[in-house]
């Protein structure tokens, strides 16, 4: 048996996703749709596949030419789609007097190509089409006993009496059937088909359930196909079990990211599914940070969930279920005694995340910079802070220029003395959770290098927790106290450049309460910038106004703006 994957077209329908990566290389549990198609016919007792191209057509043939099979594969080029018919025709060379099998590249279908190819032998009709059940794409009218006479058109006012069905987009066609296809133009097969049928000819319908079969050309319809192959794997390698048929969804909560989070249950034992959406760049990613970061700190000893599996083109990653225990919660029904108690453990396990993390890093992980430096700090904090919160929430009309002599000074004597190591960036409360006593840190996705002294600023000023400055200054004793132990450094300097970080961590936190609150409507975190304003002014007081004196007059006018004490 021959065998033509049809894989030319553009993808309209999923675009900007076909922009860059052509519809047969989408993946489907971490595997292309192409290389899966491919398997599945050499499963069949395919001999050959010849696969059309057009549409970033160098990537398909680049794919291919990488893998081995145990079958020839070949590709044509089509420098203008010639549709489904056409296609077939333009490589009438490579067809032989046997019947031959034709797959479209858009589909996921668990459906025994073998058999289907032996049907359709036991028949010799001129060709065999597998059908399903699908009412969103019925259009095969079928009679009884599962011969096609016919296919609607809505412009169409009759149709022959029949079921109506939908084309799979599998097929087997005996040679004869090229003669109704005209050469070196467009052609539909379905006309070809029409064609056979007006001729007093029969067409044979293979009819499979429709769980067998899935269109993947539609950004939803995608989704669909990924997750419900994804999750299995992921629930083995998990539990080393197969989930069942019985899953339970849970759409969970997230904060300021606009990934969503999913708990999927199945047999009493959850996973977390987290779906950054299908991929829109062929530059590194925020999930592939994502799973690169994580996996690197899982096998650090870093108390972080483990991922179990995860398909970066189509933006899944499933994971270890936390609970729904965050260190904000925690804090808000405990003594303080018992709050500077399970700080001091936070304390200890981001000391082994800025070593450990540290040890292996490898800089082309991060999507977005591979270390805390200058050019971070001015952009992503210090004019967020303006334009975001400055400008864009309180509605003043600052000037960047106006601060910069500020900003850049800050810049400075925040990387002054740094205790470098790897730095989680986002440290606050709701991004530390608590599972059977234990600390764990999520959305490490934005880690790169940098000052330790950074993610403890982030976790000791955070203002969802608002600790006071007594607690504060208590815990940076204690965190330098188990440095010390570990490593050998000034304190003077490292609690100068905690000093510092405090500053930065502060405008980016307020850069980003304004943009999330304002921009993107999430209107609960805005109940937060009066503590984020507190702290800013507080940790500039303590500094002197004369050291920052225009970054601290405006904190004092968003004061009285806000009529913050």
């Amino acid at each position: 048996m021959k065998a033509m994957i049809l894989a030319a077209g553009y993808g309209t329908r999923l675009r900007p996703y076909t922009d860059h990566t052509p519809k047969p290389l989408f993946t489907i549990a971490g595997r292309p749709l192409l290389d899966m198609i491919i398997d599945q016919l050499q499963k069949a007792g395919c001999e050959a596949v010849i696969v059309n191209t057009h549409h970033l057509h160098h990537k398909v043939e680049a794919f291919l030419a990488s893998q081995k099979y145990n079958l020839e594969v070949y590709t044509r080029f089509e420098p203008q789609i010639l549709g489904t018919g056409g296609a077939i025709k333009n490589v009438a060379d490579f067809w032989d007097k046997e019947p031959f099998m034709v797959v479209n590249a858009d589909i996921v279908a668990d459906i025994d190509l073998t058999e289907v190819y032996n049907t359709h032998c036991r028949h010799h009709p001129p060709a065999t089409l597998v059908l399903c059940d699908d009412p969103a794409f019925n259009s095969v009218v079928v009679n009884q006993n599962k011969w096609i006479t016919g296919f609607s058109n809505p412009a169409d006012g009759s149709l022959p009496s029949g079921d109506l069905l939908t084309f799979t987009g599998i097929q087997v066609w005996e040679p004869q059937v090229l003669d109704y296809i005209p050469q070196n133009t467009f052609y539909s097969s379905i006309d070809a088909f029409k064609k056979i049928l007006a001729d007093g000819e029969r067409l044979r319908a293979f009819i499979t359930p429709k769980r067998r079969w899935q269109d993947i050309g539609t950004p939803q319809s995608y989704r669909q196909a990924a997750i419900k192959k994804a999750f299995p794997k992921a629930y083995q390698s998990a539990f080393a079990s197969p989930p069942g048929d019985q899953i339970h969804w849970e759409k969970l909560k997230g904060d300021g990211s606009e990934r969503q989070w999913h708990r999927l249950t199945a047999a009493n034992q959850a996973l977390i599914m987290v779906d950054h959406g299908i991929r829109q760049t062929e530059a590194v990613a925020e999930i592939d940070s994502f799973v690169h970061l994580g996996r690197h700190l899982y096998r650090q000893g870093v108390s972080v969930p483990k991922i179990y599996f995860h398909d970066t083109f189509s933006g899944l990653v499933f994971l270890q279920d936390l609970g729904d225990v965050h260190l904000q919660q925690t804090v808000q029904s405990e003594d303080d005694l018992t709050v500077i108690g399970l700080y001091k453990s936070v304390i200890e396990q981001i000391i082994k995340l800025s070593r450990n993390g540290a040890d292996k890093f490898d800089r082309n992980w991060t999507y977005q910079t591979p270390e805390y430096d200058q050019a971070l700090i001015l952009e992503k904090e210090c004019r967020y802070f303006l334009t975001a919160f400055l400008n864009g929430y309180l509605g003043f009309k600052q000037a960047f220029e106006d601060f910069e002599a500020d900003f850049r000074s800050l810049a400075d004597k925040a990387l002054q003395y740094p205790t470098m190591g790897f730095m989680h960036r986002d440290m606050q409360s709701r991004n530390i959770m608590i599972k059977d006593r234990k600390i764990y840190f999520i959305d490490f996705q934005g880690g790169r290098m940098g000052p330790i002294q950074y993610d403890l600023a982030s976790l000791l000023i955070d203002p969802y927790v608002e600790l006071p400055h007594a607690i504060q200054t208590q815990l940076i004793d204690y965190s330098l106290q188990k440095l010390s132990s570990v490593s050998e450094f000034n304190s003077e300097n490292f609690l100068s450049c905690y000093h510092y970080c405090k500053l930065t961590r502060n405008l980016q936190i307020l850069g980003a309460y304004a943009y999330l609150s304002k921009a993107k409507g999430k209107r609960y975190f805005e109940s937060y910038i009066p503590a984020a304003v507190r702290s800013l002014k507080s940790n500039l007081d303590a500094g002197g106004q004369k050291e920052f004196p225009t970054l601290s007059a405006i904190v004092q006018k968003v004061c009285r703006h806000m009529k913050i004490d």
